[in-house]
């Protein structure tokens, strides 16, 4: 049985973002409709906070596909030539249970959280909305400025990162990969202020958004955090928010931001209003006035990891793109 192997510069070649987003409002939908598996994801936190190995198995019957994503979470890698993000995901057949492809985590899991989020964006944040705010300015920065620049007309953009290096790297790259205005701002209340769409992207533990600083009208989709013990908003700014997930199993179980104020009182979890997937079904509706702040958290899920890596795996077969190896067991004749 041949095994396809798929690297980060190949699956960065097969999977533009704006397909990308197409194909996660799908799995999401199919998420939605009762069509897919997609248990909490598992893992292992390594001695002294080094990092975090995390496995997230899944299964979508539209299309059909079996599948395992497996990742190391080193933060410790950022400002270092390497993702923080570090595994692979694995598909399998679903006659079998052969393992048909391994692909590269790391790019999978850099356009599709992006992809995702513009998902979120396009059904949440205003029409008009093109003053873009981004904290952090690692891989998810870069994407996520994509993935906006897919979803909005992104006339103005600013970053902020405690690292005065990485936020004017990024500036300079990335306004002039996208033809657009960029500016590093000395912190993150200067670079959310007055913003049509906040992206935090970071590792951070504690509050690095609050919820005074946020503007009237705002979509806010947090990204950065997908544990329970770290956060990336204050507790002000979720009461203030109409509250959207991915998966509410994973928000009320793992996120951060929305279990600390939990914790503290301030929501519980009808504060949830619902999940993309039931925006996309017709089963709620989204932003429902201009002056509201809405709020996307975002978890991740293997269904995306999923549907991304089918389609790249499918089109790396069209093209001869990818290699083979010889992978799955046969079973041997008893002797």
């Amino acid at each position: 049985m041949s095994t396809l192997v798929l690297s980060q510069v190949e699956i960065r070649r097969l999977l533009p973002m704006e397909k990308c987003v197409q194909l996660m409002a799908e799995a999401l939908k199919t998420l939605g409709r009762g069509d897919a598996v997609n248990p909490l994801r598992n893992g292992i936190r390594l001695p002294n906070d080094l990092g975090i190995l995390g496995m997230m198995p899944g299964f979508m019957a539209e299309p059909q596909v079996l599948g395992l994503k497996v990742v190391a979470v080193f933060p410790g890698n950022h400002g270092t030539k390497y993702d923080s993000h570090q595994g692979v995901v694995v598909l399998f057949d679903t006659t079998h249970g052969l393992p048909v492809a391994i692909l590269d985590a790391s790019e999978i899991t850099a356009i599709r959280t992006a992809a995702a989020t513009a998902v979120a964006t396009q059904l949440l944040a205003r029409e008009d909305a093109s003053d873009l705010a981004i904290v952090g300015s690692g891989v998810q920065a870069r994407t996520h400025l994509e993935a906006m620049c897919v979803v909005r007309n992104i006339t103005r953009v600013r970053v902020y990162s405690p690292h005065a290096e990485h936020r004017e790297r990024f500036a300079r790259e990335q306004g002039e990969r996208h033809d657009v205005e960029v500016t590093a701002t000395e912190s993150a209340k200067a670079a959310v202020e007055n913003a049509d769409i906040i992206c935090t992207t970071t590792t951070a533990t504690e509050p690095v958004v609050h919820g005074d600083w946020i503007a009237p009208g705002c979509h806010i989709n947090a990204v950065g955090s997908s544990v329970r013990y770290a956060r990336e908003l204050d507790t002000a700014a979720v009461v203030r928010s109409r509250l959207f997930v991915d998966r509410k199993e994973s928000t009320i179980n793992e996120a951060g931001d929305f279990l600390f104020p939990k914790k503290e009182g301030a929501v519980d979890d009808d504060h949830i209003v619902g999940e993309i997937g039931d925006i996309l079904l017709g089963k709620i509706g989204g932003r429902r006035t201009p002056d509201e702040i809405t709020l996307f958290e975002s978890l991740g899920l293997a269904v995306e990891d999923l549907a991304a890596s089918y389609y790249v795996y499918h089109r790396a077969l069209k093209e001869g793109s990818g290699t083979p190896v010889d992978l799955g067991g046969l079973a041997h004749a008893a002797t």
